[in-house]
């Protein structure tokens, strides 16, 4: 079973603004229809499946960048937009947080009706995935959100996520139908969680006499352990730090974006007229769609993309927001009639900053970085749940 790691998670409670909800929603879909095109239906479900890039696509999408939240929010957002067009897609979005989750097995076998899959297999594998997660692994969290992502094809991902209120952290699980062979032999991709010490943990290679007892009543026999691998740990701190982020990605981003313009480019000719802030978000965006595994170990740089709800980094964007919405949605629509210019030039901003990254030697000043998005947020139509952002009291009027 492929490993993908576990994440620490600090317990935020919270809404999502309408504004931020619909815009969430649009890039969603516009990056999952760029991962379709580009790499299809079993890639989609295979991202979905992997803690790092699920934290960084929440990050790129506006979302508080280390906490609980974005798992609620990600999922919610993603069946919002991409239900409507499921059959055109080939990806279904099942179940989600409370009652929507009890509703998974009827939403499951109204899909394989529609698509032939065996959906008697598809609830099994939902309940099973819910039952290891709740029961097998007794690690104090108590599952309250799940969500059953899968293709006409049959390939499957499981996010689900449970709540410790007594340590105020949350734990997120992803699963991947990918070379499972068994519901107690390595299922998981990864977990996500603060870890709590020694757990209860039924599917643990030590805990096989224990299996074997207990088993022995119903003459079944787990044999192998569930495997925690890598670990992504999310501070508590809702601000992001230097120590947070690649400072050597992140700068060679900034000074594509600011330093270095698309005119001198022959690649970004086609994205002429788009501005160095909504570049700085579009290398980004493009780096979630077509950058390797290997990039998503610091989800906090994606928040350089479109902020934070809560203004952590900084106040998100909107004019920004909806720029790079725009963009990636009009590239989309030109690739499905068979014009892929503008595609590939959103995946060559992704090429270009990784090229540009090899030789870079950052110099920025990450505190100075952050005062001046917060300081200029204004200007791009900044806003948090607090309210939209206004200019300084000492900006003078303008005539013209």
């Amino acid at each position: 079973m492929k490993r993908s790691g576990s994440a620490d998670l600090p317990l935020h409670y919270g809404h999502v603004p309408p504004w931020l909800a619909q815009r969430m929603a649009a890039l969603g879909l516009a990056i999952t229809e760029a991962i379709l095109l580009e790499y299809g239906k079993a890639e989609v479900i295979r991202r979905l499946s992997s803690p790092f890039w699920f934290q960084s696509l929440g990050a790129v999408m506006g979302m508080d960048w280390h906490s609980s939240g974005i798992t609620t929010s990600v999922m919610g957002a993603l069946k919002k937009s991409i239900n409507p067009l499921s059959k055109e897609l080939g990806i279904y979005i099942c179940g989600g947080k409370g009652k929507h989750s009890r509703e998974t097995p009827n939403e499951l076998l109204k899909i394989a009706d529609k698509t032939g899959l065996n959906g008697t297999a598809l609830v099994r594998a939902s309940k099973l995935s819910a039952k290891v997660d709740n029961t097998a692994i007794q690690d104090g969290f108590q599952l309250y959100l799940h969500s059953f992502i899968l293709s006409n094809e049959g390939d499957w991902a499981v996010v689900q996520q449970g709540m410790s209120d007594s340590s105020s952290t949350a734990r997120r699980y992803h699963w991947h139908s990918e070379n499972l062979k068994s519901f107690v032999e390595e299922p998981h991709t990864g977990i996500c969680g603060i870890n709590q010490g020694k757990i209860l943990n039924l599917t643990a290679n030590d805990a096989d006499k224990a299996r074997q007892s207990m088993m022995s009543i119903t003459a079944e026999s787990p044999t192998r352990m569930l495997g925690e691998i890598q670990k992504l740990v999310l501070p508590n701190h809702h601000d992001v730090k230097s120590k947070d982020v690649d400072i050597k990605r992140l700068g060679s981003i900034l000074w594509l974006a600011q330093e270095k313009q698309p005119r001198d480019f022959e690649e970004l000719l086609l994205l002429e007229g788009m501005g160095p802030r909504t570049l700085q978000s579009m290398a980004l965006v493009s780096e979630v769609i077509y950058g390797a595994p290997s990039r998503f170990t610091d989800p906090a740089r994606y928040s350089f993309a479109h902020g934070g709800k809560d203004g952590h980094p900084f106040p998100v964007p909107v004019n920004v927001y909806d720029e790079t919405i725009r963009v990636l949605q009009k590239s989309i629509e030109k690739a499905k009639i068979g014009n892929t210019d503008k595609q590939q030039a959103i995946k060559s901003l992704h090429q270009i900053a990784s090229n540009a990254e090899k030789n870079f030697v950052p110099n920025m000043d990450f505190e100075k970085l952050i005062h001046k998005e917060r300081a200029e947020s204004w200007k791009y139509g900044g806003r948090t749940v607090f309210g939209k952002e206004k200019p300084p009291r000492n900006e003078q009027l303008k005539l013209f």
